[in-house]
């Protein structure tokens, strides 16, 4: 959440929802946005394109956002309102998406602090210009427990040397088939890694998601980011079934997206 400037006084504020070199008004006024009830529009500041909306002040205060945003509905709300804003402006050029809640007291208020940063927003817009994020995840499964023999002859007190020993085994022998697979997951994972990133001009490793609990045998052992030529988007789809094929990894795509991972630090 970025909100910017002293706490907000006036009755609006100019939510930012990303920087380009150009884009036509006519793309953008047919969006809801984030508030609804201001249109999205371009802002000019020098040779660059802020798109923004004048959102009411009262509900997008800092409080006013942490309330919002504890909310698991509203925040998927404001997220697909605010990605929908910057794809549909990334239909006319590159564009840079600013972080979710970028705000500022007033237009003059964000043209100004988005000057300070104009050099940095065309180096990235340069960089991203033709190109296109796709995003990859690899996943490694864990063999599932197998269940307990019932127990066979046992001793005077009840218990069963052969028994506890062949548990024993059958617990080692199932921790060593797991350390197996995941080390044979993350050798795929370096596979695809590097397959891929001779296809892109670019790439992220990033943060590995937590076993779901509906799939706690499925764990992520990749999860990256490569930017790619637009017009390399089928060598890419290519290259992902090869990798299937060939390792036999559970690996998903999705993309083209507008390059999130790639736009660097560039919020104000």
């Amino acid at each position: 959440m970025t909100v910017l400037g002293p706490a907000l006084e006036e009755d609006t504020a100019t939510y930012v929802f990303a920087v380009c070199g150009h884009v036509d008004h006519n793309t953008l006024t047919a969006l809801p946005g984030i508030g609804v009830s201001f249109p999205v529009r371009p802002l000019p500041f020098g040779a660059l394109t802020a798109v923004v909306q004048h959102v009411e002040a009262a509900h997008f205060s800092e409080d006013a956002w942490r309330a919002r945003l504890s909310d698991e509905r509203e925040l998927e709300r404001c997220a697909r309102a605010h990605h929908d804003v910057v794809s549909a402006a990334a239909l006319r050029g590159p564009t840079i998406p600013l972080p979710l809640a970028t705000l500022y007291r007033s237009d003059a208020r964000a043209s100004q602090a988005l000057r300070k940063d104009a050099e940095r927003f065309r180096t990235v817009l340069r960089r991203i210009d033709g190109r296109v994020e796709w995003a990859v995840k690899v996943y490694a499964h864990t063999p599932p427990t197998p269940a307990t023999a019932p127990m066979a002859e046992k001793g005077r007190d009840g218990s069963s040397p052969r028994d506890g020993r062949a548990y024993l085994e059958r617990k080692r022998g199932l921790q060593k088939r797991r350390e197996q697979r995941h080390d044979e997951a993350l050798h795929t994972a370096e596979t695809v890694d590097s397959a891929l990133r001779a296809v892109a001009v670019a790439s992220r490793r990033l943060r590995t998601h937590a076993q779901e609990p509906r799939e706690p045998a499925r764990t992520q052992v990749l999860n990256a980011a490569y930017l790619v030529d637009e017009k390399r988007g089928e060598e890419v789809a290519r290259t992902v079934l090869e990798l299937r094929r060939s390792t036999g990894a559970d690996i998903e795509m999705s993309g083209p997206w507008v390059p999130y991972s790639f736009v660097g630090e560039v919020g104000p």
